[in-house]
């Protein structure tokens, strides 16, 4: 699908521009308890003229024929870029954790490190940290989150590939 950059996007979001819409597709997963899945994503990148733009990130299981069957994760934020190609992102989960992630942007290429991760008492697993790699492939959105728990260390957990809608 086309993409068109808003006439009046804030000047900061620009290294940032090529995310904004509507992305659906499917990904796979690993986690040492429960081995490998598949899942059905959709993410949103949307601004409101600040220099920020808002991210919300739903994965689900899927029927047979495609469609949501049953949520699995779900995240909101913010993305703010920063001067010389950087950039901070603030995540939070109903799992029980709020995330702070910085990093870097290569042109379509965005690759971000937990800077720290806090967890409720009652968090549905232990979570200490990750990495994301964020990228534009063949106008897709190409997605991988690296994590890491109290009892396993870093290690792949969920990748996909969206497409524009």
């Amino acid at each position: 699908m086309p993409f068109q950059i808003p006439d009046d996007l804030n000047n900061a979001l620009m290294p940032l521009a090529w995310m904004i819409g509507h992305w659906e597709g499917e990904g796979h997963g690993t986690t040492p308890e429960d081995g490998d899945f598949d899942f059905g994503a959709q993410v949103d990148f949307a601004d409101n003229g600040g220099d920020y733009l808002h991210y919300v990130c739903q994965t689900f299981t899927k029927n047979p024929d495609g469609t949501p069957k049953a949520p699995l994760r779900m995240e909101a934020g913010f993305w703010r870029p920063g001067p010389d190609q950087t950039i901070d992102v603030v995540m939070a989960a109903p799992e029980g954790w709020a995330e702070v992630w910085t990093g870097t942007i290569d042109s379509a290429r965005i690759e971000l490190v937990t800077d720290a991760v806090m967890t409720t008492e009652n968090a549905d697993l232990p979570y200490t940290g990750g990495q994301r790699l964020y990228g534009q492939v063949q106008g897709d959105l190409l997605w991988a989150f690296d994590r890491a728990t109290a009892e396993t260390p870093l290690q792949p957990y969920m990748w996909a590939r969206m497409a524009r809608s």
